[in-house]
């Protein structure tokens, strides 16, 4: 879904902005994403029920994209954690410069090529921890697709930022491709927020 605001700040840039972060507003730039996901606060584990969204300007103009998503671990990398600490689910903010176009297991993605943080849960049961104290560093933590239109997340992220349906995700790249051509940004900071409204 595309959607056009005019001059008026999308309501989720204002929210990031509020937090603090930083937002890519600068109209000499057309088509420098703000890339972003929003955790569902009534979430579902293995479910494809959060959003992940980009919106920049395109010729004075604000454009938004949502996509179906998830942005926590699917249930298997939750019983069957890769790593002795537990397996990531990555903490709300905002990351600067972290990803790349690049592959993830052979196929386009957004690949992390900066530092974040992810909170580990440990204890293989079937909810998603979200607190403690956060690891902080370099886990393949990708923004990349399922299937074709996948209706549960099972392996398909273990900490990893997935969008449900392969067009969407398309779509998406396209996105991602036109910054790199037109700014020459080559890239892409993502923010992670939890569901205000």
């Amino acid at each position: 879904m595309v959607l056009k605001t005019n001059h008026m700040i999308p309501p989720v840039l204002a929210h990031i902005k509020s937090l603090g972060h930083v937002i890519f507003d600068d109209p000499k730039y057309d088509y420098d994403l703000n890339i972003f996901g929003i955790r569902n606060k009534n979430g579902k584990t293995n479910s494809f029920d959060d959003l992940m969204g980009c919106i920049y300007l395109w010729d004075g103009e604000w454009r938004s994209h949502y996509w179906r998503a998830t942005v926590d671990p699917g249930l298997y990398w939750l019983e069957n954690p890769m790593n002795v600490k537990g397996t990531a689910v990555l903490c709300p903010g905002q990351y600067r410069g972290a990803y790349e176009i690049g592959e993830h297991k052979g196929k386009a993605a957004l690949v992390q090529v900066g530092p974040v943080k992810v909170w580990r849960d440990p204890n293989r049961d079937k909810s998603i921890d979200t607190w403690g104290e956060p690891d902080e560093g370099f886990f393949g933590i990708n923004i990349h697709r399922a299937g074709k239109s996948s209706k549960l997340v099972n392996r398909w992220s273990a900490g990893c930022q997935v969008f449900a349906n392969t067009s969407d995700f398309e779509s998406f790249m396209e996105n991602c491709d036109l910054q790199t051509k037109l700014t020459g940004f080559k890239t892409f900071s993502y923010t992670l927020l939890d569901q205000w409204w």
